[in-house]
């Protein structure tokens, strides 16, 4: 009896070393990046690659669309650990909400407000009052579309956005946007500098004039509802390394 009592000790403890050596799930952690929609490219492509590699236990699953979707998805409960915005409004309103961890927010990166037309411009858009010259013009919806949202305010300070409306597609992000001027549904539209460094199928006309616009500051935070805050700290601090802001740097961001 003493013998087979050993055994199977001896057996389970065998069973046990070799459970410890497989990568079960619990060895693993996922966390959730929300996004806006212009730095899909940059995420997708480069971002979540160098972060994987340097922590290969933590998978990152990212979802994209404009700042105001996300900004509703993460007030209505949506498993998310990390909001990337493109505009430090809806980031602002979640942490006045209690949405966000504070101290966890940064500004992470600049961008510029362009106007753009398709590469065979035919209209001769030079600069932003020549957008008047379009039949059709792309910006993305002020309602929750940042780029929509310094669009107007651009456009509302050169005393245009009254008579710009009149021709306006509204985008549901500024993805939508860059590809109806590019597919050249649109004669011109306003996007931001990085997206129109995306594709060859569109140009930069002009950048918005000094003064009319805001500052385009993209904040990053982690939600107060993540579940896995540790890691969702480390994807923050990544995000801020002299390697990352390279990076985003190659995209055409300003880093902070």
């Amino acid at each position: 009896m003493k013998k087979n009592i050993i055994m199977l000790m001896i057996i389970c403890l065998v069973f046990s070393l070799v459970g410890c050596g497989k990568n079960t799930p619990t060895d693993e952690s996922t966390i959730t990046i929300a996004a806006a929609a212009s730095l899909k490219n940059c995420v997708d492509d480069v971002l979540i690659p160098m972060f994987t590699e340097k922590y290969p236990d933590i998978q990152v699953k990212a979802t994209y669309d404009s700042s105001g979707k996300l900004q509703t998805q993460i007030e209505q409960g949506a498993d998310i650990d990390v909001f990337m915005s493109a505009s430090m409004k809806q980031m602002n309103e979640l942490a006045e909400k209690g949405f966000m961890i504070h101290d966890s927010i940064v500004e992470l990166l600049e961008n510029k407000i362009v106007l753009i037309v398709p590469v065979n411009n035919t209209k001769e858009i030079r600069e932003f009052k020549d957008i008047l010259k379009a039949d059709q013009i792309a910006i993305g919806d002020p309602a929750s579309v940042p780029a929509g949202q310094y669009a107007k305010e651009a456009l509302t300070n050169l005393n245009l956005w009254g008579q710009v409306i009149e021709k306006a597609s509204l985008g549901t992000n500024v993805t939508e946007v860059l590809n109806w001027v590019a597919e050249g549904s649109a004669d011109a539209g306003i996007v931001y500098s990085t997206d129109a460094a995306s594709t060859k199928k569109v140009k930069v006309v002009a950048e918005a004039p000094e003064g009319s616009v805001s500052k385009v500051i993209y904040p990053v935070g982690i939600v107060k509802t993540s579940k896995d805050e540790a890691s969702a700290k480390k994807f923050l601090d990544f995000l801020q390394t002299e390697e990352v802001k390279k990076v985003f740097e190659s995209y055409g961001f300003v880093a902070k």
